[in-house]
């Protein structure tokens, strides 16, 4: 991916150093796994999901500042570059719509974080809290990509980004508003078939940015949309589910299965046409 001489964001808070204690919140990535694998032990994946406390609610404790390496820092400088990409896509979008795109702010921290959504832990992973409209990410989280996952490459981070980006593209929308309400409304089952509806809509979204990103700014190198189709595939329900218990429940998907949303990010990059991300609309999505 060619990232080097992009225009940097200046949308990015930086809080790496800064030490939490705090119990696991949020809805990230790595949520999926942790909730597989409190169901794999007998217990019930709903408490991942479900601790809602606001950070007034609970006491945390801050370390000092740690020296960063100049690995970390480059993986930080290309954060930056990917979400400036991502709001000069969006920006343009939402201009021929008639629209104001409001960018948001993605936050690095270290081990834990507060959000307007609560206290995390990094093993969520990456995760958009749409109370703040931030984005926030550990960086370790990219090691675990490429080693627990087996989905390496830039773009296949870049595309990590971007999937969050879509979800204040949603959230802009309205249509994370819209989902919550029916969820409130519904058993179980139908509240993880719209997350999952809503899951898949935020990877065509990511693939809506690949498309304009390669075509105004020519980012994509040969290998480089193979290795984001990877990172999709290797966070799908049913391979995660697999993983933890040897075997996949499909009803309890929450994010989509790996056909699927490798399916959708295809459909993003091919059309560039955010249009076409009606996942709600779609009979088997």
């Amino acid at each position: 991916m060619r990232w080097e001489f992009g225009r940097r964001s200046t949308n990015v808070e930086d809080r790496r150093g800064t030490r939490i204690s705090a119990p696991v919140v949020g809805g990230g990535i790595g949520a999926v796994i942790l909730s597989l694998i409190v169901a794999f032990l007998g217990g019930d994946p709903s408490v991942i999901w479900d601790q809602t406390q606001t950070p007034s609610d609970r006491p945390y404790s801050q370390s000092p500042q740690t020296q960063r390496s100049a690995a970390e820092d480059r993986m930080a400088d290309f954060v930056s570059v990917v979400l400036a990409d991502t709001e000069d896509t969006w920006k343009s979008i939402f201009q021929q719509q008639g629209r104001t795109y409001q960018e948001p702010t993605l936050v690095l921290f270290t081990d834990a974080v507060e959000s307007a959504c609560g206290l995390t832990r990094s093993a969520v992973g990456p995760f958009y809290c749409p109370s703040d409209r931030k984005l926030y990410i550990d960086l370790s989280f990219y090691q675990d990509l490429k080693t627990r996952y087996k989905a390496p490459g830039d773009f296949a981070q870049a595309y990590v980004i971007a999937h969050e980006v879509g979800h204040h593209v949603q959230n802009l929308m309205g249509i994370s508003d819209r989902v919550r309400r029916l969820q409130s409304q519904a058993d179980r089952a139908e509240a993880n078939q719209l997350s999952v509806r809503q899951e898949l809509q935020a990877d065509c979204f990511a693939g809506v940015w690949a498309y304009h990103a390669d075509r105004s700014r020519q980012i994509v190198e040969a290998g480089d949309v193979e290795e984001a189709l990877n990172a999709a595939s290797s966070i799908g329900d049913d391979r995660l589910q697999t993983q933890a218990r040897g075997y996949a429940i499909p009803e309890t998907f929450t994010h989509g299965s790996s056909a699927q949303r490798v399916r959708w990010f295809q459909r993003g990059i091919q059309t560039g046409n955010p249009a076409q991300c009606n996942t709600f609309a779609a009979a088997n999505p």
